[in-house]
């Protein structure tokens, strides 16, 4: 055998070995994070802060501030004191908290402050709106698991369609694997579970075809959008994975980026529609 032809032999057997590790991940991560958003409450709150920290950490890391001890300890800070607050139920005055820790990040960034201060935003959006969308106790873990799957799908139905079909790349410049075949796989895919949520759901009032196959679409989109977002930024400083803590997936943001963008939409969304306690019910009822 040539070395030309070991070489494809090589990445193909990386390739395959990448992809079971992401798939003994995915089936060990998955159902621990639906108990825990089954569970809800403190529970549900500690893990999402503790990812919040996990991605703001990694954005530090990328844009290569994470040796700076003012801006890691301020932000790590303010993030898990939010936290608490939002266990405790006092949103308000985690809001207070957030707005604190920015104000820290910013003070205390010797250099790149603009990039500090957009991933402690980042992953407070992600902090804030993940717990919101649980707290209705009426709607949340529903809708907390229809962006759940609905990400999860795009992602998986992306991976599939792009490397089964190919063809034109989606961004070559921010993310040269991604293809429009993927793109568009990835949001049908999106659209089967949101037909499947209305379709075998035993809730009351019963939810609509219509609203979730909008909703589902629109989570898709957000998702890549996110992906892309993430993609861009590692793109502008020469990174090729946040970390390597998920065998197979890389880092926190590597995995949660489509689910940040996904849930601060819904969140927004749900709000709008029926205030802080019913972001769930703003997202499922129509």
């Amino acid at each position: 055998m040539t070395e030309d032809q070991a070489a494809p032999a090589s990445v193909a057997e990386q390739g395959s070995r990448n992809l079971v590790m992401r798939v003994i991940a995915a089936l060990v991560l998955a159902p621990l994070a639906i108990a825990i958003a089954y569970a809800g409450g403190w529970l549900w709150t500690a893990l999402v802060t503790l990812a919040a920290i996990g991605l703001y950490l990694e954005w530090l890391t990328i844009v290569g501030t994470a040796r700076e001890p003012g801006v890691v300890a301020s932000g790590v800070f303010a993030l898990a004191l939010a936290g608490l607050c939002l266990a405790a139920g006092w949103i308000d005055v985690s809001l207070l908290a957030f707005a604190a820790g920015l104000a820290a990040v910013v003070l205390s960034s010797p250099e790149r402050r603009p990039w500090n201060a957009a991933g402690f935003g980042y992953a407070a959006a992600a902090e804030l709106a993940s717990v919101v969308v649980r707290l209705d106790q009426s709607h949340g873990f529903v809708a907390l698991i229809l962006i759940l799957l609905v990400v999860w799908a795009t992602d998986i139905g992306g991976y599939f369609a792009g490397r089964g079909i190919g063809g034109p790349k989606l961004w070559p410049r921010v993310s040269p694997k991604k293809t429009w075949a993927g793109a568009i796989g990835g949001f049908a895919a999106s659209l089967v579970v949101a037909a499947g949520f209305a379709a075998f759901s035993k809730m009351d009032p019963p939810l609509k075809l219509a609203p979730l196959l909008l909703l589902g679409a629109a989570l898709s989109i957000a998702s890549q959008l996110g992906d892309l977002f993430e993609s861009a930024v590692k793109r502008r400083f020469g990174v090729k994975d946040s970390s390597h803590l998920i065998p197979g997936h890389g880092g926190l943001l590597d995995r949660l980026d489509g689910f940040v963008a996904a849930v601060v939409m819904a969140a927004i969304f749900g709000f709008l529609r029926c205030g802080v306690d019913g972001v769930g019910r703003g997202l499922m009822v129509w």
